[in-house]
């Protein structure tokens, strides 16, 4: 699971600060404490033009549904706004997310133009107007995606003949707050992080988690926690914006890999890039290690699903990287 960004920056804009940031392969970290020597021959960083992200075939990552957040009491007795999101939702899925993400972050539309044009290519405008001018207010966090979605939420709510606004709000601490007072009516949200948010919330910083890699099961604690919150959750998407790991499209066709566990029964050491804190975060090195055995032997600091992760897989200086599943990069 993991916080979800500001808006992506270009990978160019990168590429000068790659080498210092780099620093020796390894200088952030080494063999994984607990993995054997591997017997595998080492497959070595490839470089290439395009990202591919690899298979999670044993659900190491929590799960990150795209799903609407709402307000329980600013939707009393109207079913109608549930079922047009819920309709949204059918609309999305990863592939359509990244392309969503790359009309806005790659080819510099507007996130108002990209929710026009999936509202009508989707043939989500609806029937009937019954919203009969009511105030809906959908809110936001400070990137690109959500901003979108937030705008796909706010079009289709429109069509209706709700009045239906967008507005930016920052981060999960400050539009979460904002949604349980009633000053946003709607947010555009991601079912594993808000279930361990409200749980810490409710609960204490130490909390047992109650998201898994099992959707349902994440989805009943959502409800269960936005119950007593006072919030109400639409259908989750099939579109996830999660944790994911990514080599090159040159990489993955030299060794024949498409999962986690292709690439673990294929390669020994391997250098991995990511966040400073990959090597201590269960979801990153440590699971890579616990859930696939993958040989890690080398691990460079860089940054979390950022542009200098994403150019130091194109360039060949790391095998794998972190990156999110949803992200422009991996647009085909």
């Amino acid at each position: 699971m993991r916080a979800h960004r500001s808006t992506l920056t270009a990978l160019a804009a990168a590429v000068l600060l790659l080498t210092a940031a780099c620093g020796q392969p390894g200088s952030s970290g080494g063999a994984s404490a607990t993995h054997a020597a591997s017997t595998l021959a080492a497959c070595a960083p490839v470089a290439g033009d395009a990202l591919v992200v690899l298979g999670d075939d044993k659900n190491l990552q929590t799960v990150d549904n795209v799903v609407p957040a709402i307000n329980t009491a600013a939707i009393a007795g109207d079913a109608t706004i549930m079922s047009l999101l819920d309709a949204v939702s059918a609309t999305l899925d990863t592939k359509t997310l990244i392309g969503l993400n790359k009309a806005v972050d790659v080819d510099r539309q507007t996130s108002t133009q990209v929710a026009s044009q999936h509202l009508e290519s989707h043939g989500l405008a609806a029937q009937d107007m019954v919203g009969e001018g009511k105030k809906v207010v959908v809110g936001a966090g400070n990137f690109s995606e959500s901003a979108t979605l937030a705008e796909i939420y706010a079009g289709v709510l429109r069509s209706a003949g709700y009045n239906a606004t967008t507005q930016t709000i920052g981060n999960r601490e400050t539009y979460v707050p904002a949604l349980l007072s009633g000053d946003l009516t709607i947010v555009p949200e991601y079912a594993g992080t808000l279930t361990e948010f409200l749980n810490k919330r409710a609960n204490g910083a130490d909390a047992p988690a109650l998201a898994s890699p099992d959707l349902a099961d994440t989805m009943k604690a959502l409800t269960t926690l936005g119950k007593t919150a006072g919030l109400t959750f639409g259908a989750p998407a099939a579109a996830q914006d999660q944790n994911a790991f990514a080599v090159t499209t040159a990489f993955a066709k030299k060794h024949g890999v498409k999962t986690l566990s292709d690439l673990a029964k294929t390669c020994g050491g391997l250098v991995l890039g990511g966040p400073p804190e990959c090597p201590e975060r269960p979801f990153c090195q440590p699971g890579l290690d616990k859930t696939y055995g993958l040989d890690v032997t080398e691990f460079t600091s860089l940054d979390a699903g950022g542009p200098l992760t994403k150019t130091a897989l194109l360039q060949g200086k790391i095998a794998v990287g972190l990156v999110f599943s949803s992200d422009a990069a991996l647009a085909s």
